[in-house]
């Protein structure tokens, strides 16, 4: 009998567990998933993703824990030049042919202080996957004038495109790189939630 009572118990908090989770849908239209690199040592060069789709989980209001999957065609690189964007697709970076979407699939989304967090997760490229962390900022949420809730995010970071075996380069007369090994994140999430 006590095992039964244990059991009805267990069941109806993975229930109550499962039913407190929020899905939040990607508005396209209001995000970006924005980078940045170094060019020529004294510039940079921005670009983002025009298709990408993702998942996100919430457990509470406050977003803690919350699980995050993402992935983005490498075809629909955007650097507003066409020759650019073309190579950036090729072997020499992203070969979209062989690896049409790179992936993000996070491990942990902890507060650290006010609306500041630490998301930590793997990414996937060229089919390489390493850890990275990212810094985010949740500015809020809101009720739109639809009745939807949405919720805003800034997230920013540092990757190092070598490790995905992005490598092209060529050498500046100065020292240097034309194309800095370091890539920038600058993304801006709105999330609607799912009714």
């Amino acid at each position: 009998m006590k095992n039964i009572n244990k059991l009805i118990v267990l069941l109806f908090l993975l229930s109550t567990t499962i039913f407190a989770q929020t899905k939040w849908n990607f508005d396209n239209s209001h995000s970006e998933i924005g980078f940045s690199v170094t060019h020529m040592l004294i510039t940079e060069t921005d670009g983002y993703f025009k298709n990408y789709s993702g998942s996100v989980v919430a457990k509470n209001d406050d977003f803690q824990d919350t699980e995050i999957k993402f992935k983005a065609k490498t075809s629909s690189i955007f650097t507003d030049n066409e020759k650019r964007d073309k190579h950036l697709a090729s072997p020499d970076f992203f070969d979209a042919e062989k690896f049409p979407t790179l992936t993000f699939a996070s491990k942990s989304f902890k507060k650290v202080d006010g609306k500041n967090y630490k998301l930590v997760g793997n990414l996937t490229i060229k089919g390489v996957t390493k850890e990275i962390t990212l810094d985010v900022k949740y500015n809020g949420t809101v009720t739109d004038p639809w009745g939807n809730t949405r919720a805003g995010f800034k997230v920013t970071g540092e990757v190092d495109r070598f490790e995905y075996g992005l490598t092209w380069n060529a050498a500046l007369e100065t020292g240097g790189l034309v194309v800095s090994k370091e890539v920038d994140l600058n993304i801006k999430i709105e999330l609607i939630k799912e009714k």
